[in-house]
C-alpha cells in the first residue's frame, strides 16, 4: 500500500485558562508502512472528553494529541487482525495511525454501533458504572444526586441508578437537557442550575430525606451542596470536576469539606483504568439493559477531523447533549 498522508491536530500553543481555536493546528504527516506485528487503522470516529484538558499542560507542542478514537484496519501485518476489522484506539485526533497490534481492541458491533464504543458502551459508559457500583455502593431505595447528568458519564449514571433502585435527582445546564432526562433517563427530578441562586436550597426541595450518593462530575458549589445534604455513611465518587480544568488560578474548595468528618461521608477518587480486568462484566451488564431498553443516550456528533478543536472547547461551554464526537471520515 502507498504510504498514507495523516492530518493530524496538534497542540500549538501552551493553553491558558479556557482553550481557543487558536491553540490547535491540523497538520499533515506521511506514515510509514506498518512492520510486522503493527496495524494501519483508518480512524472514522474521535472522541473529545474532559479528561484532556489536564493532559494538555504538559503535552509536548508540535505533537499530534491523542485520546480515544474507533476505526477500520486498512493494512494489518499482524495474525490478531484482519483487513476490515473494527477497533478502538488512543491515537485520536488524526485521520490514520500505525500502531502495534496488541494496542488496539475489537469491537462488537451487535451491542452498538461504532461511535458509541467512544461513549455510553466505551470509556464512559465504563467511568458511570464501575465509579457508581463500586464506590457509590447503591442499595435500593436511596437518593443519588448526579451532576452534569446529562453528559456522556452522567447520563449513564442516572439511568444504572434508576435499575438499581434508587430516586435520582440530576443538575444540568440547560432546561433541554432536564426535559431529556425526565422523559429519556427517568430521572425522579432534575434542575437547571444556571437558574439556582441557592444550590443547597434546591437540593434540599428535591432530596426531602437527604443524599445518600452524589456522583461528582463538576465540583465547586455542587459539591458544598452536596455535602451539606449528604447523609450520615453518604457516598461520594469523585469522578470529575469539570467547573475547575480551566481555572488560571486554583479553586478554593467546600468551606464545608470538614462536615465528611461528622458524617463518616466516603470521598473516593477513581479512573476508568482501576477496573480494566473487569470490563466484561460491563459489556454483559450494559449489552442486556440496552437489550432490554433501559439504558438511553445520546451522541453531539461533529463533522469533520479540522473541527475537533471546537468540539473539543464545546465540553466546557455546554453546547451538547451526551457524548460530544467526532466523525472523522
Amino acid at each position: 500500500m502507498p504510504n498514507i498522508v495523516s492530518r493530524q491536530i496538534r497542540l500549538k500553543n501552551r493553553i491558558i485558562g479556557m482553550p481557543k481555536e487558536s491553540d490547535f493546528e491540523i497538520v499533515e504527516a506521511t506514515l510509514p508502512e506498518p512492520s510486522a506485528g503493527e496495524v494501519l487503522v483508518e480512524n472514522l470516529y474521535t472522541s473529545v472528553d474532559p479528561y484532556m484538558r489536564g493532559g494538555m499542560r504538559s503535552a509536548e507542542l508540535g505533537k499530534p494529541l491523542e485520546g480515544r478514537c474507533a476505526g477500520r484496519i486498512v493494512e494489518s501485518k499482524s495474525d490478531q487482525f484482519q483487513v476490515g476489522d473494527y477497533v478502538t484506539g488512543m491515537q485520536g485526533w488524526r485521520d490514520h495511525y500505525i500502531a502495534p497490534a496488541k494496542s488496539v481492541t475489537a469491537v462488537d458491533l451487535t451491542i452498538a454501533p461504532l461511535q458509541s464504543f467512544l461513549g455510553a458502551v466505551g470509556m464512559p459508559g465504563r467511568t458511570a458504572y464501575f465509579g457508581f457500583l463500586e464506590i457509590g455502593q447503591p442499595k435500593a431505595g436511596e437518593t443519588v444526586f448526579v451532576s452534569a447528568a446529562a453528559g456522556a458519564v452522567g447520563s449513564i449514571v442516572c439511568q444504572i441508578a434508576k435499575i438499581k433502585g434508587c430516586r435520582v435527582v440530576a443538575s444540568v445546564g440547560s432546561d433541554q437537557k432536564v426535559a431529556w432526562l425526565l422523559e429519556k433517563a427517568g430521572v425522579d427530578a432534575a434542575f437547571n442550575y444556571k437558574n439556582v441562586d441557592d444550590l443547597e436550597a434546591e437540593l434540599r426541595k428535591h432530596c426531602p430525606d437527604g443524599l445518600d450518593i452524589y456522583f461528582e462530575n463538576v465540583g465547586g458549589r455542587h459539591l458544598q451542596a452536596a455535602l451539606a445534604v449528604m447523609n450520615m455513611h453518604g457516598r461520594i465518587p469523585l469522578c470529575g470536576m469539570i467547573s475547575q480544568y480551566n481555572d488560571v488560578e486554583p479553586t478554593p474548595g467546600p468551606t464545608n469539606l470538614s462536615s465528611a468528618i461528622g458524617k463518616r461521608i466516603r470521598l473516593q477518587g477513581f479512573i476508568v483504568t482501576d477496573f480494566m480486568e473487569r470490563n466484561p462484566e460491563f459489556y454483559s451488564d450494559m449489552q442486556q439493559w440496552i437489550t432490554e431498553g433501559e439504558i438511553q443516550w445520546e451522541e453531539t456528533i461533529i463533522e469533520g477531523l479540522e473541527n475537533a478543536p471546537k468540539a473539543f472547547i464545546a465540553l466546557f461551554t455546554g453546547e451538547k447533549l451526551g457524548k460530544i464526537i467526532v466523525k472523522v471520515a
